[in-house]
């Protein structure tokens, strides 16, 4: 019964998982030392969850400390993205002319990263904007990159 349950469970999450995008940190740098957990800088990657070939890369602030590490801490509103094609841009399907691609939360409860595609037609191009919000107000502070799609593969648009 509990391998059932435990089965169970890891089918779940997988199906949630699915078409979601997972940052993968890539490197950091420390910007404030503290004795219980530096502030740092990181950098994550992560692969468009409908679009094959295209990584983006998010910098931006982390707290430390130990409410950092307990993840009770807010970080910064800052963030930086760059958008590249990695490999052959593919579509795993129609997307949304705008659609929320990847979020993470940057305190407890209040504060969110988000990071927006967007479809560019006329040039055949992604556009992708890095923001945080938060329950009560959010920070206009942003990023955008962009990427284009080559000419012989139409953006197929929902």
């Amino acid at each position: 019964m509990r391998r059932l349950c435990i089965g169970l469970t890891a089918g779940l999450v997988a199906s949630l998982l699915a078409g979601v995008a997972v940052a993968e940190e890539i490197g950091s740098v420390s910007t404030n030392f503290r004795m219980t957990g530096s502030d740092k800088v990181v950098i994550e990657a992560y692969d468009d969850p409908q679009v094959d070939g295209v990584t983006c890369y998010v910098s931006r602030a982390r707290t430390g400390g130990i409410k950092g590490t307990l993840g009770m801490a807010e970080d910064p509103p800052e963030a930086s993205i760059a958008c590249r094609q990695v490999g052959t841009i593919a579509f795993k399907g129609p997307v949304k002319a705008q659609e929320d691609v990847f979020s993470e939360r940057m305190s407890m409860l209040f504060k969110t990263l988000h990071v927006v595609r967007a479809v560019d037609r006329k040039r055949n191009t992604l556009v992708y904007l890095t923001y945080s919000d938060r329950i009560v107000s959010g920070s206009p502070q942003n990023a955008v990159t962009a990427v284009p799609v080559p000419a012989g593969t139409p953006i197929p648009v929902k």
